[in-house]
């Protein structure tokens, strides 16, 4: 499955960005999807994942880093998955990908991801 993230940008600290993740031709209800992001020099990180809805696994996960600041949500009748992100910082700087998983949960392991999109860079600077 082809996945594209969009939403990225410039924000200041402290600002809001909403990533968003779709398939322009396929259902994502039948995959767990994920945020991972990597910053320059940094090995890629697991940002947040929600389960499959086909199962109706609405469980999420967040990394402790963005965990109160960042929230992950579906749209199923949009087909989109978002993330919400708040209160951002420096550090959130990086490029963030969104993944699926067949029938995943949102605890699966991140080899269980095997559908990626391109990317999408979010910048966190005054």
């Amino acid at each position: 499955v082809q996945l594209q993230a969009s939403g990225g940008g410039l924000v200041q600290p402290g600002g809001s960005l909403r990533l968003s993740c779709t398939a322009p031709r396929f259902s994502l209800d039948y995959y767990a999807i994920g945020w991972f992001r990597q910053a320059p020099g940094k090995e890629r990180e697991r940002v947040s994942c929600i389960g499959n809805s086909y199962k109706s696994d609405n469980n999420v996960t967040y990394a402790d880093s963005v965990k109160g600041r960042f929230t992950i949500s579906r749209d199923n009748a949009k087909n989109l998955v978002y993330l919400q992100m708040n209160s951002l910082k420096p550090e959130d700087t990086a490029v963030y990908y969104c993944a699926a998983a067949w029938l995943g949960r949102s605890d699966s392991r991140t080899a269980d991801f095997g559908s990626w999109g391109q990317g999408t860079q979010v910048t966190v600077s005054s």
